[in-house]
């Protein structure tokens, strides 16, 4: 140990600049750990805050954007009622529309139709719940477009109009759109396309885009005898994120970014210990000479490693973390996650770890007769 850190501060501008590229590195890893993160909430946090375990789909929904292809009926949704490991199962509708407020400022909306009491209704942070067929119960970020209490939302080309009779604890977003919640007749009215004072066909008002379904005590219940009796085909609530718009998308292209970034950190890593071990190629010749074992030479080579990656991840992190602290709250979807920034410390660490083994396992091969004046 004390070879390894001598060697540390005798090649230190050597050893900071490596530092520094793999500093440099760990702040990207926060910086997109960060923006997946922003993009999963933007994209599907009124999903992730729906108190179910699955959501049923019409058989044969292509899982891209399944939320707007999907059609069920109510004689689905009594057939998973109907099984007995289900607590509840409700109608559940899905779709975006443009809108403006009386104001005139344009808003774009997801709406959610629920039955009104159901357990799908969220709890209003300021305001009442819904009552009335025209109210509806928006995502607190609408609040940032000037949108308040008793506003009123016209949908466009329908004419609709819905009041905001209160704001959800937390942001409710899906498919990076605000959520809007109303009364499930209302939306069927709507996705049917009647414009005021038009009354849409029976069959509209026994529709919705899917299922909503709560197991027993929060227990997932058997998807597949539900889908049998019912003929849907259910998600577990984490699977069907996929359906939301572009979410696969984004989240392959997040994944093969960092991907990347992890293997172009071994490399460099590697590189760099591979170019030093052939530098101190003489000084590791000499110590073989002097008596020193293999397992001595890749320990003090491991150690240095160890120093390097530790010490400049810690900083990267840090250095990223404060950094992407201004980056919340603003027009990017971006946010801090611990989970993510951990997981990512700890891969570029191991991965770093495994480049740098891989370059000083050459250790192994030095000739201690080097020392001794065998090329000379």
């Amino acid at each position: 140990m004390f070879l390894a850190l001598r060697e540390l501060w005798f090649a230190r501008n050597r050893f900071l600049l490596m530092g520094a590229v793999v500093a440099l590195i760990s702040i990207l890893m926060v910086i997109l750990s960060g923006l997946s993160s922003g993009l999963v909430n933007d994209g599907v946090s009124a999903l992730q805050r729906t108190p179910i375990q699955a959501f049923a789909f019409e058989q044969g929904t292509k899982s891209d954007s399944a939320f707007s292809r999907s059609v069920v009926t109510e004689e689905q949704a009594q057939a998973w009622r109907a099984q007995p490991d289900v607590e509840a199962a409700e109608l559940f509708g899905n779709m975006i529309v443009n809108a403006k407020t009386g104001g005139g400022t344009p808003v774009d909306l997801t709406l959610f139709g629920i039955e009104p009491g159901s357990f799908l209704e969220p709890a209003s942070a300021e305001g009442v719940a819904l009552h009335s067929d025209t109210d509806i119960i928006v995502s607190t970020t609408l609040r940032d477009d000037g949108v308040a209490l008793g506003d009123t939302v016209i949908l466009d080309r329908l004419g609709t109009e819905l009041t905001v009779v209160g704001f959800t604890v937390d942001k409710r977003t899906f498919g990076h759109v605000d959520v809007a919640y109303l009364p499930l007749r209302t939306w069927q009215e709507v996705h049917a396309g009647a414009k005021i004072g038009e009354t849409p066909s029976a069959s509209a008002y026994s529709e919705a885009s899917v299922i909503a379904i709560r197991g027993v005590d929060g227990a997932l219940p058997d998807l597949t005898a539900g889908d049998a009796a019912a003929g849907t085909s259910a998600k577990i609530l984490e699977d069907s994120f996929d359906s939301s718009p572009g979410f696969s998308a984004e989240m392959m292209t997040m994944s093969m970014i960092k991907a990347f970034l992890y293997a172009i950190s071994a490399l460099v890593v590697g590189a760099f210990f591979s170019i030093w071990t052939v530098q101190r190629g003489r000084e590791l010749a000499v110590m073989r000479a002097m008596g020193a074992s293999t397992g001595f030479l890749l320990r003090d080579g491991l150690l240095q490693a160890l120093v390097v990656l530790f010490g400049s991840i810690a900083v990267g992190v840090l250095l990223g973390v404060g950094l992407g602290s201004g980056l919340e709250g603003g027009g990017m979807p971006f946010a801090l996650e611990s989970g993510p920034i951990v997981n990512g410390a700890v891969l570029l660490a191991l991965l770093g770890l495994i480049g740098a083994a891989v370059a000083i396992v050459r250790v192994t091969r030095v000739n201690p007769l080097t020392a001794l004046g065998e090329n000379r």
